[in-house]
């Protein structure tokens, strides 16, 4: 394969028709296109799972059935890639149906050569331009992650916490980041590395409450060949994993006792014995750990050690529940979209209804409770529009809530259609403009307004 029939693309061609494939094959080499040839679904599908192609050209009636329909069903195995569908002159309903069902393009036999290059180099032209799109897109989104460090939001207490975490993290002190679940105290974790002179080395996480206390000892510290039943060979601890970096603990309040006494040892002497082993490992770490528990009062309950507290927490990151930051809900909706749309090439708009239920709501999950209701909203909204339907279908609530602050509105015949309509647009407007950070141009989108469409009425209600 030479240097320009790599630069041109890459092609899939499935027909069970050899003649055909033989010439259609040649024109396109011709134009500098590599090209594969099958002639049915099933070695179509192998091959493209061993090769990238740029452009899938896919001949409808395929054996065994013959079926135009089961092929239209398969085409979305092939995801994103392009797929350009070849058909007879009496189906081109079923090729309307194809592109319906993601096909690109549909070609009629007798293929004219010159047609087929057009078709084909728009469809490979488009498939480039949607990569790039989607490589800028992870580019802009790395850019802002850079810049919030990943916690999205424009609170007080958020923009306290980013700049918390920028002068702590070149340190080699010891954090606890102590908050409710679903706060992100990893999230936190994971920032103060990435900006702390040890960003290069490892960053080990170990959820202690997720690992048996009887495992934890061999987890952390490793074991050599033989120490109990089952060690068949020697492995390495996450303590050792961790060296030169960052060792974060979480959920550090669920250690039990006598593994509490081990890890204080570890970090009073930078040194411990893996289990079952008589040579000493020698580590160089930074800890931090997170709980959502009150440690004083573990502390004081006697199942948390006071010695072990007070080497952990040599500086405390406190975080704070969803419900005491609600002006941070509307920006995290708009970021798990644009991140739920990335990830799936979705466009996806919310109605001003459902941006309002979302800002009405505890969260009692906070964050996490929050993302996992808009991706399941998301996954099931109808014509990439999530509305308050969706939201009561995945949070299983069969009637909306009323508005926290305000008694939900009520049809009043005794003020006029006009006086009652200039009402709801605005409560409307407003409810854009909030959902959307105060973003006009968002905001008139959410409405399916032009931007000066929603600038007149702003200025018209007087809500500059």
């Amino acid at each position: 394969m030479n240097r320009n029939t790599q630069m041109q693309g890459h092609i899939l061609l499935v027909d069970d028709e050899q003649a055909f494939c033989e010439l259609c094959s040649l024109w396109l080499t011709q134009k500098g296109y590599s090209v594969n040839t099958c002639g049915n679904m099933q070695a179509a599908l192998a091959l493209f799972e061993q090769e990238r192609f740029d452009l899938v050209v896919h001949d409808l009636a395929l054996p065994p059935t013959f079926r135009p329909e089961d092929t239209v069903a398969e085409l979305i195995r092939y995801g994103d890639t392009p797929v350009v569908v070849l058909t007879g002159h009496n189906e081109k309903s079923l090729a309307l149906d194809a592109i319906r069902n993601g096909a690109w393009d549909f070609l009629t036999k007798p293929i004219d050569p010159d047609f087929l290059n057009v078709v084909v180099a728009r469809a490979i032209e488009r498939q480039r331009l949607a990569n790039e799109v989607r490589v800028l897109n992870a580019r802009v989104e790395q850019e802002n992650y850079t810049d919030t460090l990943g916690l999205v939001g424009n609170s007080k207490a958020t923009q306290s916490l980013r700049e918390l975490i920028r002068r702590i993290a070149p340190t080699d002190v010891s954090v606890l980041i102590q908050g409710p679940s679903g706060t992100g105290k990893e999230l936190i974790a994971s920032a103060l590395h990435r900006l702390s002179l040890r960003k290069e080395k490892p960053f080990i996480s170990v959820h202690c409450g997720a690992i048996p206390g009887d495992l934890l000892e061999s987890e952390l510290f490793g074991y050599k060949k033989g120490a109990f039943t089952g060690a068949d060979r020697d492995r390495k601890g996450l303590l050792k994993m961790a060296d030169g970096g960052t060792l974060f603990l979480d959920e550090i309040g669920e250690m039990p006792l006598a593994m509490q006494v081990k890890l204080l040892r570890v970090l009073q002497e930078g040194s411990y014995y893996p289990v079952g082993s008589r040579q000493m490992e020698h580590i160089d770490i930074r800890v931090i750990s997170a709980t959502n528990r009150d440690i004083p009062t573990a502390i004081e309950e006697g199942i948390f050690r006071d010695d072990l507290y007070y080497r952990i927490k040599g500086l405390t990151v406190a975080t704070q529940p969803l419900q005491q930051r609600p002006e941070d809900i509307p920006i995290l909706v708009r970021a798990f979209l644009e991140r739920y749309g990335t990830q799936h090439d979705q466009q996806i708009q919310l109605d001003p209804a459902a941006a309002h239920w979302f800002s009405q709501q505890i969260w009692p999950g906070n964050v996490r409770e929050l993302r996992n209701v808009i991706e399941s909203a998301a996954a099931v909204c109808q014509n990439n529009v999530l509305s308050i339907a969706d939201l009561m279908l995945v949070t299983g609530s069969s009637t909306v809530p009323a508005d926290k602050d305000t008694p939900p509105r009520q049809i009043d015949l005794n003020h006029t259609l006009d006086t009652q309509v200039k009402e709801l647009e605005i409560a409307l407007i407003k409810m854009a403009l909030e959902a959307q950070g105060g973003n006009k141009t968002r905001a008139a989108e959410q409405l399916g307004l032009t931007r000066q469409g929603l600038q007149n009425k702003i200025l018209r209600y007087n809500l500059q």
